[in-house]
């Protein structure tokens, strides 16, 4: 019999799936002109890249106050700090892989440890590592959906997202895996 995941484990895994997952929308996105990213659409945040500015702000902070950044806040002094894909994109893959890379150092124990997240200017909210991770997932993938729907409405088919998690479908992911230069094993283990 196998050990169980620990839930370390799985929000590595997890982080690892949202890197894969930003990288193939953003790669798919690309061909779409400044007019067609900036186009008003139905959804929260009414065009692609005011969603994607949302998704990314949100990100840089909660991954901010995982590390302990005292200036987190920082990420919200612009609502939409893009205004073109390519830049926008790299600071997203730039904040995964600080997340990818602060999640791999996880320890089982290291879930229930605290994270202070300054919700106002010095106003702390205290919730434990595996809560905070959780919440930043649910927003990510959220929000990525919104994405993905509002590009029914372009030239570009919206691209498969959801088939990350699992390690039997490493040929869905093969070029998204040696784009990231990640191999199979480091991410999902070996004989999984």
């Amino acid at each position: 019999m196998t050990e169980p995941t620990s839930l370390a484990r799985a929000l590595h895994l997890q982080a690892c799936a949202n890197r894969l997952a930003n990288h193939r929308l953003h790669g798919a996105m690309a061909v779409l002109s400044p007019d067609e990213l900036h186009a008003p659409r139905t959804s929260f945040f009414p065009s692609l890249m005011r969603t994607l500015n949302h998704v990314l702000i949100v990100d840089q902070f909660y991954v901010a106050a995982l590390h302990g950044e005292a200036d987190m806040r920082r990420h919200f002094a612009s609502e939409n700090p893009h205004a073109e894909l390519a830049p926008l994109a790299a600071a997203q893959a730039h904040s995964d892989e600080r997340l990818v890379a602060w999640c791999a150092g996880l320890a089982p124990a290291d879930v229930d440890r605290p994270v202070a997240i300054d919700r106002d200017h010095g106003r702390f909210q205290h919730d434990r590592v595996f809560g905070v991770l959780l919440h930043l997932f649910q927003h990510q993938t959220h929000h990525r959906g919104q994405v993905h729907a509002m590009l029914s409405g372009t030239r570009v088919a919206p691209p498969q997202l959801d088939e990350f998690m699992m390690p039997s479908e490493a040929h869905l992911r093969v070029a998204e895996m040696a784009a990231l230069g990640w191999r199979e094993e480091d991410v999902y283990g070996a004989g999984d």
